[in-house]
């Protein structure tokens, strides 16, 4: 199981708070963990099984909401911490969801398109009635993206015979997608590093960034924070990392490898590393780099005890779920270093979720400038109350955030009446 930041710190959060003993129960155990096995038949005839897991973390707020990820590492464990994550994260931004997560273990770069259509389409036959609006949503997280999503709402209107488009978000636009979806991830991340400037009176032009993982969100990220001024000065993928002191444009990097998505594949085969005007330097040494800013947008336990005294930069803004252990966590808390948490961070994307899940429910289409204006309000709203809190409580912003996640769940659990209410 890959190590996870979130259990000592939601521990650590329910000691400190006074909160009903039965919040306190009811987050330390997931509501429901669902195993199955998905069989898809490959191009040349032969059947693989492929086991999966759904897990619905919380459900007092709302249904399950959370993103499916296909990887060949992926286990029950994991998934259960990051449907946690989810809960504190729908929690944190004020959204009537719980938290839940789904992930297949599989390399999906290893299947066909046609394989994985039907890969996709058969872990909905699979979870069959446990999903729907009204109960658990899925959506796009690691290896997969708004068409695999867009299978997944297909073969549920199919089961259901009628169009649900508020069951899936993360859909293609066509299929009731929203627009902002594929960039929130990143901008929501921007808004998060440009609250942490102004409070540290620090111009963008004076703020050097270095950017792990080119994903999806990284490169939004990326191409955004230019746009605002802040000086990019790396990026890496995994295929390698390139280094500019004077800082680079990512725009051209996240085109070449838009291209490198070829007729026969889905996913790109191209690096940032293959561009020839930078310095190439390891994945390795990104991190430790000398600058303002390092955003981890890659996978979970990118800092950990044996790199930690390698990181250089004064703050981490974690745009992936968990790429600093707890112990590396607290190794930067002590040092000084404010590590910005994944829970606000990374949570414009599960926003922007709930803009198209309400979309779908009331059939109304927001534009691109709706979308992006409802999102800035949200955490022009939250992450202020995250930075006043760490300030008020003089704890970190991961804390911080967790209370005012804690507390809301509490308050929805203590509403339909807990054990002080009970016994009188």
């Amino acid at each position: 199981m890959t190590q996870s930041s979130e259990t000592p710190v939601l521990d650590r959060a329910l000691e400190r708070l006074d909160l009903a003993d039965d919040a306190r129960k009811m987050l330390r155990h997931a509501h429901k963990r669902i195993q199955m096995s998905v069989p898809i038949r490959r191009d040349d005839g032969t059947l693989s099984v492929f086991q999966a897991w759904r897990v619905q973390y919380n459900t007092v707020l709302g249904p399950a909401k959370g993103g499916v990820r296909f990887h060949p590492d992926i286990n029950l464990d994991e998934v259960t911490e990051l449907a946690r994550w989810m809960t504190i994260k729908c929690a944190l931004m004020d959204l009537p969801f719980g938290g839940g997560k789904g992930g297949v273990q599989v390399n999906p770069k290893d299947l066909s398109r046609q394989e994985l259509e039907r890969l996709s389409r058969s872990f909905v036959r699979e979870m069959g009635g446990l999903m729907g609006p009204d109960t658990d949503i899925p959506a796009p997280d690691v290896n997969t993206n708004p068409r695999i999503m867009g299978w997944m709402a297909d073969e549920y209107d199919q089961i259901a015979g009628t169009r649900t488009p508020a069951a899936i978000t993360g859909k293609p636009l066509p299929l009731g997608g929203s627009e902002g979806r594929v960039a929130a991830t990143g901008q929501a991340a921007l808004y998060v590093l440009q609250e942490w400037a102004d409070r540290q009176d620090r111009a963008p032009e004076d703020t050097t960034v270095a950017v792990q993982g080119f994903g999806n969100a990284g490169a939004h990220f990326a191409m955004l924070a230019h746009e605002a001024g802040f000086k990019v000065v790396a990026v890496s993928d995994s295929g390698g990392a390139i280094h500019a002191k004077d800082g680079l444009d990512p725009a051209p990097l996240h085109e070449e490898k838009e291209k490198g998505k070829s007729l026969d594949k889905v996913y790109s085969d191209t690096s940032v590393s293959d561009a020839d005007a930078h310095e190439q330097i390891s994945p390795e040494d990104l991190l430790k780099l000398e600058v303002d800013v390092l955003a981890l947008a890659a996978l979970q336990d990118a800092i950990t005890q044996d790199n930690v005294d390698d990181v250089q930069a004064k703050a981490i803004l974690e745009i992936a779920n968990g790429p600093v252990t707890p112990e590396a966590d607290t190794t930067l808390e002590d040092r000084g270093v404010t590590v910005l948490p994944d829970v606000l961070v990374n949570a414009g994307g599960v926003t922007v979720s709930y803009f198209e899940w309400v979309q779908g429910r009331t059939g109304d289409r927001w534009s691109a400038q709706d979308v992006e204006d409802r999102l800035k309000a949200r955490f022009d709203r939250i992450a202020p109350q995250c930075f006043d809190r760490a300030e008020k409580d003089e704890t970190s912003m991961r804390q911080a955030a967790y209370a005012i996640a804690v507390e809301r769940i509490s308050a929805a659990i203590e509403s339909r009446g807990d054990s002080c209410y009970f016994k009188g």
